[in-house]
Parts: C-alpha cells; sequence; structure tokens
C-alpha cells in the first residue's frame, strides 16, 4: 500500500466560503446567500461572534431522520440563484436534505480531473456515477471528454441539465441517465461499453427508481468489480468519494488498489478539508481515494 495520504482543499472558489464552524455547526457563503447547517465534527468553539450567526439567511433544523429536516428563514431570498466556479456556472437553492446543490469540497477533484483530461491529449470516455447535478460532468465535457451521467434522481438529471445550458454546454457530448448505478454498470459491461475514467461519489444509503436499496458498506464492493469490468485498456483515472460513514480514506484506498490491480498507476488517499476564512481551522468533509494512470 502507497503512503500517498493528502489533505485536498479546493482554493479557487469565489462563490463559496466556509465562514465559520464551532459548537457542531458550520456557517457557509453560497454566492451572496449565507446559510447554517449542522455539522457533527466541529466540536470546537466558534470564532465569529453570534451576530454574524444571526445574519444568515437561512438556518437547517435536523430531526431525527436521517439527514431529515427543515430550512428555517431568517431573511428573504431566491428561491434559487446562480454560482460560478471558473468556467461552469450553476443553480444553487435550499433543499429538504440540507444540501444546496453543490458540495464545494469536491471542486479539487473537479479540476484534477479535467486537467487528466486535457493531458491526455486523446478521446476520453468518463462515466459520472450518482452524478448529482452535473458539476463533475460538467467540468470533464469542458475539458473535451465525452461523458455519461448516471444518478437515480429525475430531479437532479434534471438540475444538472439546466447546469448544462447555463455552462453554455449544450454541444458538448454528455448522454444523461435516470438509472440505479450498480445496474447500469453491469449493463454496460454486457454491451462491451468501455470508459477512460470513472467518478463514484456514493450516497451513505439511497434507493434506485425502481427501489433498489444502496447501503455503502453491501454495494460499494460490487459496484467497484462491476466497474473494473467497464475500465477501457488505458484508463487514466477513477475517483471515490465517501461522506457521511465511519469509513477511513485508508480502508477506501485499499479497496481501489484492488480494484485497479493490473494496471499501472497509483492510489492516492485522503480527505477532502475546507479552511475557514474566520480563524483558518480544516474542516474535513469527506474520505476519498483516486487512482491514476502513470
Amino acid at each position: 500500500m502507497s503512503n500517498n495520504f493528502l489533505l485536498l482543499e479546493s482554493p479557487h472558489w469565489r462563490d463559496y466560503e466556509l465562514l465559520d464552524s464551532g459548537n457542531g455547526q458550520k456557517l457557509e457563503r453560497f454566492g451572496s446567500c449565507i446559510f447554517s447547517r449542522p455539522e457533527s465534527q466541529a466540536m470546537w468553539n466558534r470564532s465569529l461572534p453570534q451576530k454574524d450567526w444571526d445574519a444568515a439567511h437561512a438556518f437547517f433544523q435536523p430531526t431525527n431522520e436521517e439527514s431529515g429536516g427543515h430550512w428555517i428563514p431568517k431573511k428573504k431570498f431566491s428561491e434559487r440563484w446562480q454560482m460560478e466556479y471558473g468556467n461552469l456556472k450553476f443553480w444553487a437553492m435550499t433543499t429538504p436534505g440540507r444540501h444546496l446543490g453543490v458540495f464545494p469540497e469536491v471542486a479539487a477533484h473537479w479540476d484534477w480531473m479535467a486537467d487528466s483530461v486535457r493531458r491526455a491529449n486523446r478521446p476520453v470516455n468518463a462515466l459520472n456515477l450518482f452524478g448529482y447535478t452535473g458539476l463533475a460532468t460538467l467540468a470533464l465535457a469542458a475539458a473535451g471528454a465525452k461523458v455519461t451521467h448516471v444518478d437515480a434522481s429525475k430531479k437532479s438529471v434534471a438540475w444538472a441539465r439546466e447546469n448544462q445550458s447555463l455552462s453554455g454546454l449544450d454541444a458538448s457530448p454528455i448522454r444523461w441517465i435516470v438509472d440505479d448505478a450498480l445496474k447500469f454498470v453491469q449493463r454496460e459491461a454486457r454491451r462491451g461499453v468501455k470508459y477512460d475514467g470513472i467518478i463514484l461519489d456514493p450516497p451513505k444509503f439511497g434507493r434506485g427508481p425502481k427501489g433498489e436499496v444502496w447501503e455503502v458498506y453491501k454495494s460499494l464492493p460490487d459496484l467497484f468489480n462491476a466497474c473494473r469490468e467497464v475500465l477501457s485498456d488505458r484508463p487514466l483515472f477513477i475517483v471515490t468519494t465517501v461522506y457521511a460513514v465511519r469509513a477511513s480514506a485508508i480502508h477506501v484506498g485499499q479497496a481501489l488498489e484492488e480494484t485497479m490491480r493490473g494496471f499501472d498507476g497509483e492510489v492516492e488517499r485522503g480527505e477532502l478539508v475546507t479552511r475557514e476564512t474566520s480563524a483558518g481551522r480544516l474542516l474535513s468533509q469527506a474520505v476519498f481515494a483516486r487512482w491514476s494512470a502513470k
């Protein structure tokens, strides 16, 4: 096992900022709007005064259900608003699951994958599983890749297609698929379809469009095995990011190393982190592992 352990930041944001965190909460700016959301790992004291927290447009009130809760508005703000990252443009909005349509910490992967596509200097066919609102898909497409985007939610795929238009990428070769990730990859393997790059951002728990159950500990090994079957002879990368589970990046990295055994490349693993603008502390958002060709 290699010792490539990284703390990855996404320092190029202008439309996102982690303003402060502490006491089980985080205060963030998404474009022109400020929100307070629960963050169990913020086990320190807040740095900013209460008046700054009170200035938030809304805060998320959780319930006992997994990711359940509702937003409580404190100020008037648009139902949705536009944000940008580099040349990408996309819509942000509050959702019942406490998210806002973008996971800002993953931008480090967008830049890394896009650079890999550009440096390849050959046609690249990429697969984005659990693609959500499509920002990784659009980053790859903007770099010149042909992309297949898969998500079980019709609403998320519709949102992603709006982001495609907003980013001026309507002419890019993107396939939008509403399907269960594992079943789709297994069908692609039977069809003989091959991919040079694969992204997996699985949830802790989820259901496919036909009620298929996803549980990350039980389902991820099967998905890794299926992804191995659709890799091209010269793959460029495979990236997986895991949220809200008691998993170590070491474990995810070892699973990915097994998946990529026989290919000439290396695995990096670590945590996606965001640095506060208030006190400069790092907040860990997820664990990841990524393989790249040598």
